[in-house]
Parts: structure tokens; sequence; C-alpha cells
């Protein structure tokens, strides 16, 4: 049985293992490859948009929704459910495909993406899309509802967890420290934040718009239980989340994965696009886009 480890930053230093079977793995892995081929298939649609992030933090996606997130597929509203807070509101087109995966979204809806009366506008809006628990857009706000979410849900004595996905980039938020600092204050152990590490934003690289490393000391500095693994690592992921699981408790330290993706994960074409924040995808790319992800794919399978 293969082990994956995964160095936990908090302050006893100490190395978890955990053992991530061979099924989980190709669960997983085929999750992240069809929220890949969604995603291209939604762009498609547009012929353009934030592609580059849905295929990065596919792996992070399908391990939360495939592994980690307790929820009823026909029943969104369902009052137990562990609750799934997308900040990132332009990372909309990877969580659609995300719900498709889980069965949330019918798959054949993807086609209305971006599309007038769709309840898949381009960027995630709570009021239309069911499962997506939070409206973003706003950069830096999704910790702070978060926050104030695992609260109530502790004093309503519920073992529901929270889980909040957000950017590298959110981290340039004051905001996104001060729910840090309120997350520990309160000790909520039903928190796992998780952090798309891509070194990419809108004004240009993370590192020259505002360096934030060294994240993981910050985070462990501010009594989170921290670890920072490969998000494009399927068996890291899921060592790192069974680790921040096993944390999990309705008082406690919260949680946070620090993932380094890379935008365009799985295309070689879009990897290495310049231009990859917002991508304008030329109408005869998507087809060899798709079949650079599926040969990737197939190679790693058979491997």
């Amino acid at each position: 049985m293969p082990t994956d480890t995964v160095q936990d930053a908090a302050p006893q230093g100490q190395t978890l293992q955990t053992a991530v079977t061979p099924e989980r793995l190709e669960k997983i892995s085929a999750a992240a490859y069809r929220i890949r081929h969604h995603a291209l298939n939604m762009g498609e649609v547009q012929g353009q948009g934030y592609v580059g992030q849905a295929l990065g933090a596919a792996d992070m996606l399908a391990t939360v929704y495939g592994d980690q997130l307790n929820f009823r597929a026909g029943d969104p509203h369902w009052e137990a459910r562990d609750r799934f807070l997308l900040s990132t509101g332009h990372y909309a087109i990877g969580h659609y495909a995300a719900l498709a995966e889980a069965g949330i979204v019918p798959v054949e809806e993807l086609e209305t993406y971006g599309s007038d009366d769709s309840r898949l506008p381009m960027s995630g809006m709570s009021t239309y899309t069911p499962g997506m628990e939070i409206s973003g857009g706003s950069l830096g706000h999704g910790l702070t509802i978060a926050v104030g979410m695992a609260l109530g849900l502790r004093y309503q004595g519920s073992s529901a967890r929270v889980f909040n996905f957000l950017s590298d980039g959110e981290l340039d938020e004051g905001s996104t420290w001060e729910a840090a600092m309120g997350a520990h204050h309160h000790q909520l152990g039903n928190l796992t934040a998780m952090v798309d590490i891509n070194a990419l934003q809108a004004d240009g690289k993370t590192d020259t718009v505002l360096r934030t490393e060294p994240v993981t000391e910050k985070w462990e500095s501010f009594g989170w239980y921290t670890q920072r693994v490969d998000g494009n690592d399927v068996g890291a992921l899921l060592a790192a989340f069974d680790n921040a699981a096993a944390q999990a408790a309705a008082v406690g330290r919260p949680s946070v994965i620090l993932c380094d993706t890379k935008v365009g994960r799985g295309v070689p074409l879009l990897e290495n696009r310049e231009k990859a924040h917002f991508m304008r995808i030329e109408e005869n790319e998507w087809q060899t886009c798709r079949e650079q992800l599926t040969a990737g794919y197939e190679g790693k399978a058979s491997a």
C-alpha cells in the first residue's frame, strides 16, 4: 500500500503519514480528469475565460468533492451537509465542473455556462446555482464568511465542517488575515481552508504584486494547523486532507492546506501560455487542448 508523506508545519514539526490506497488515488485522479474536460468544454462555449485556474485547481476540487465533503447531491440544502465556500468567484467554471462530477448539477447543463438565463454565470452566485454556498468575486471575503459560518454551526451543535477555497492573491487582503486571527481565537476546529498557490493574479506574478512568502510560517504563526503540498499531486492532497480531518473538532485549531499548483495543468498548450490569468483560446485550439489532456491522463493511468 503506497503512502504519501506530507510535511506538517505545526509548531511541533512532526511529519505525519497517511495511507492512500490505489483505489482512492484512481478514483480521484479520474474525477480530476473529468473536471478538467468539463472545464474545457465550458470554456469553448465562451471562447475564453478562467480556464487555466480551473485546470490548475481540478485536483483540489476532485479531492474535496470526491473524498472529503459530506453532502447529498439531491438535497443541496441538507442541514447536516459540510459547507464548501468558493471565495474566488471567477473560479466558478471549475466549481461547476466539480458540482457536475458530484451529481449536484446535471452535466448537460454545463453547456449553458455564461449564457443568458443560465444557472451557471461566469462568476459564482449562490442565488443561481445549487451547491454554491456564497457569491464570490470581491476577493478577500470568503474566509471571513467561513469563520462566521463555522462559529454558527458550532453554536447550533452541528458536526458539519466548513471548507473554504481561496487563492494566493487573496493573501494580499488584510481581511483574510483578520479572519485567520478570528478562526484561531474562536478555536474553529471545524474549519479547513485551502489556498491555491498558482503564483499568478490579474496584475501579474504574485511575488511582484505583493510578496507574501513565507506563507507557511505566516499561517503557522496565526495558530493554524498548516500543511503545504503539491496541489497537483492527488496522493499528497488525499494525505493532507486526511491529516486535516484527523485534526477536526468542534473546538480546536483550524486547518489550512497550502497547495502549489500550475495554471493550465494537464494541457501543455495552456501551461506555457504567457497571458494565463484570463485566457483567450482560438477556436481551432480547443480540440487540441482536449487531446493533450486525454493523452496525458491515459499515459499516467497506463504507467
